[in-house]
């Protein structure tokens, strides 16, 4: 959210922090994260499909600034997660259409299960991943409506994990 276009009307190239906002809502001059802040690229990618492309090739809608020692205390690097927006109702429960999720993208160990961004055969996904025996992967949607897709062994070439998701943004219903 822009804070400066709430409170003036007018818009900043960049989101503001809690820093740049004093005690009575105004706002600094500064636009560059205060100490100890990480910056987190929320990219206009979606979750559920794409064109396979590097996030770093993507457009940059925005940012946001934690605090790194909280980051840290999750075990994220600070320069290694991104913000991506969430598509569809296939993660219903635990992520709904229009969240978005921080990836860390220095997390891509399949063997700890959890909810991953991912590309199959160039397109991408926020799944919830499960390895199977003899280097199968089944890609689970955390809505019932949706049945689990098993990846083949044979498959696994057109798979690339491009991080962990661990923390979700959005609204409380």
């Amino acid at each position: 959210m822009d804070i400066s276009y709430v409170l003036t009307g007018r818009g900043r190239s960049q989101p503001a922090t809690a820093e740049q906002i004093g005690s009575e809502g105004a706002l600094s001059t500064s636009t560059t994260p205060g100490p100890g802040l990480a910056e987190v690229k929320l990219y206009d990618v979606e979750g559920a499909a794409g064109a396979g492309r590097s996030l770093e090739e993507e457009r940059i809608e925005g940012m946001l600034y934690f605090p790194e020692a909280q980051l840290a205390a999750l075990g994220i690097q600070p320069g290694q997660v991104a913000g991506i927006k969430v598509r569809g109702d296939s993660m219903e429960s635990t992520l709904a259409d229009g969240d978005w999720v921080l990836v860390d993208l220095a997390n891509r160990d399949i063997r700890q299960e959890g909810v991953f961004l991912l590309t199959v055969s160039g397109e991408r996904r926020i799944k919830r991943l499960q390895r199977l025996a003899g280097g199968a992967l089944y890609l689970i949607s955390d809505n019932e409506h949706y049945q689990p897709e098993m990846i083949t062994p044979q498959q696994m070439g057109e798979v690339e994990i491009l991080g962990r998701c661990e923390i979700r943004i959005g609204k409380i219903n």
